[in-house]
């Protein structure tokens, strides 16, 4: 299925090389291109439109925004960037590389967006965020974003004393359990055919935690379209208003093959992410990235923090860059990369 582009006013390519562009419109991307645009630096932000948080009600967890609706917040952006004379750009990447060249002793990436449209920029931050996938049980994802929930500080507080229970995907499951059992009392855990050693169970039930080993068949439906419960492989309904699972978080990585980024797998199989450095380097000189793409765990307030440190690392560099330049033209030389 086709990821959704986002319904706004849209700004045009620029013909010109830009200073940065950067690909993801999210958080970290738009806080990454303020830093940049308010150092006056030419910034053009693609955005696919498919954040992480599509489906939520609120930011949570982010001082001073609070309860803002993630559409909001991320309009608010926008309009913050363009302000500062960047541009915000709807499409979707088919492809990202280097040049081939160097011009004037500095690096160049192209970008082609799927329609055809091209840019040109000095560097690049990848800021494309993740892609959460849900253990593969009948019926959990018509309930994603919504009673099907995966980080107990972006929703737990929504669903605090509620019966919830936890459907196990991996060693990670059992911390999550732990997290969720502070938000509530009624909490069972389904183990789907993960292992559970005697040491965990009897901290389980210290904690009042209830522990069903039988398989899970589906997720079950009300009426009324709310969650009604776990319907077990032995026929049981074991009625839930809540359930929390482990995703599997995947760095989005469309378009981007031909920058060549390195990427690393997390343990426990929690997913996979561009490898990174301080400030969002990477490997590949002139490109860095931020938010959920490198940091899989990160909220809104920690990516949009991780954007604005690599914008003012792209910025530094590229202030060095230019001295460079203007150095070695004043001295009548020719500029090496």
């Amino acid at each position: 299925m086709a990821e959704p582009i986002p319904v706004y006013a849209t700004d045009t390519l620029p013909d010109e090389t830009v200073d940065v562009v950067v690909i993801g419109g999210g958080a970290a991307g738009l806080n990454g291109a303020l830093m940049l645009a308010r150092s006056r630096r030419s910034v053009v932000v693609i955005d696919s439109g498919s954040p992480r948080n599509a489906l939520a009600e609120a930011v949570r967890g982010f001082i001073g925004l609070d309860g803002m609706a993630p559409a909001e917040l991320l309009e608010r952006g926008r309009a913050q960037v363009r302000d500062y004379g960047g541009r915000v750009v709807v499409g979707a990447v088919a492809s990202a590389e280097p040049a081939g060249s160097v011009v004037e002793g500095d690096l160049r990436f192209t970008v082609t967006l799927v329609d055809g449209r091209t840019l040109t920029a000095r560097r690049v931050l990848v800021a494309t965020g993740l892609r959460d996938v849900l253990p593969d049980v009948p019926g959990l994802a018509r309930h994603w974003g919504h009673a099907v929930v995966h980080c107990p500080y972006c929703h737990g507080w929504e669903v605090r004393d509620e019966p919830i229970g936890v459907l196990a995907s991996g060693p990670n499951s059992i911390h999550h359990a732990l997290l969720f059992r502070q938000l509530a009392d009624d909490l069972i855990y389904f183990t789907r055919d993960t292992e559970l050693n005697e040491a965990t169970r009897a901290r389980f039930a210290a904690r009042g935690i209830r522990v069903i080993d039988t398989p899970v068949d589906q997720i079950v439906t009300a009426d009324d379209g709310t969650l009604a419960g776990v319907r077990l492989a032995d026929g049981r309904l074991i009625a839930r208003r809540v359930l929390a699972v482990s995703t599997h978080m995947q760095a989005r990585t469309e378009g981007l093959d031909g920058l060549k980024l390195p990427m690393e797998d997390l343990p426990d199989n929690m997913g996979r992410r561009f490898a990174s450095g301080m400030a969002g380097t990477t490997e590949v000189p002139g490109v860095w990235v931020a938010g959920n793409a490198t940091d899989l765990s990160a909220q809104v307030g920690a990516s949009a923090a991780a954007g604005a440190l690599a914008g003012a690392h792209i910025n530094a560099l590229l202030a060095t860059a230019d001295t460079d330049a203007a150095l070695a033209a004043a001295r009548g030389e020719t500029p090496t990369a």
